[in-house]
């Protein structure tokens, strides 16, 4: 027994009597794991992020063109029946030139992977549209909201090696997984980043569109049987 005590004694004052440079040394440790813990899960995070391609929202691409379409229909028939000064095969070329240029800006494609972020457009449209670019995660400094003229909320990305300002795509198709990207490979907090428009606002613009259409097929009808009638 009384060795017992003498052991836990002597164990007791090899614990009290402790080399300070060997705390110092302990708590180095611990601290470089509770720093390196963090940034080692948010590169396990990035690399079970591949690359993906987003497009824009086919609801967005299906009003708009129905939009287009809506209002620009009648107008050749319109111009022969009234005598107007511009031909209709005028017309008729515009609008086909406005459509195939409506269609490539709606054709916009945002590719990210572990490199950067790029917004690139088919190679038939992509010579004529200058809004293609790319940027580097690592160039990326911070994600800055802009209002816009009709009270909307967009986001520009700045960087310290760019002076111009890279607006943030927010008509693709999967606008929250492409701010799960951004926010795994910048570090940047997008909780706040929501998309320009609600999807029941095209829905509404998708309604009225159609009833549109209707008007027009209307339209052309009296316009052929005015003609007939003449």
């Amino acid at each position: 027994m009384f060795t017992t005590l003498l052991a836990l004694k002597s164990r007791t004052i090899s614990v009290l009597n402790f080399d300070p440079a060997e705390l110092s040394s302990l708590s180095t440790v611990m601290s470089d794991n509770r720093l390196t813990q963090p940034s080692s899960v948010a590169e396990s995070s990035q690399q079970n992020l591949p690359p993906k391609t987003f497009s824009i929202s086919p609801l967005i691409r299906l009003t708009l063109l129905t939009l287009y379409i809506a209002l620009t229909l009648p107008l050749p028939t319109l111009a022969t029946v009234t005598s107007a000064p511009v031909p209709a095969w005028m017309l008729r070329t515009g609008i086909l030139i406005g459509s195939a240029l409506l269609y490539g800006g709606l054709s916009e494609q945002v590719r990210v992977d572990q490199t950067g972020i790029e917004v690139r457009y088919p190679q038939w449209i992509g010579w004529l549209l200058r809004r293609k670019w790319q940027l580097d995660w690592r160039d990326i400094r911070a994600l800055k909201p802009r209002t816009t003229g009709q009270g909307g909320l967009v986001y520009y990305f700045t960087s310290d090696r760019h002076q111009q300002a890279y607006l943030l795509p927010m008509r693709i198709a999967g606008f929250a997984e492409l701010l799960r990207y951004v926010e795994a490979y910048t570090q940047l907090d997008t909780q706040d980043v929501k998309p320009l428009a609600q999807p029941w606002m095209y829905i509404i613009l998708l309604g009225f569109s159609v009833l549109l259409l209707l008007v027009d097929a209307w339209t052309l009808w009296t316009a052929a049987h005015f003609s007939g009638m003449s």
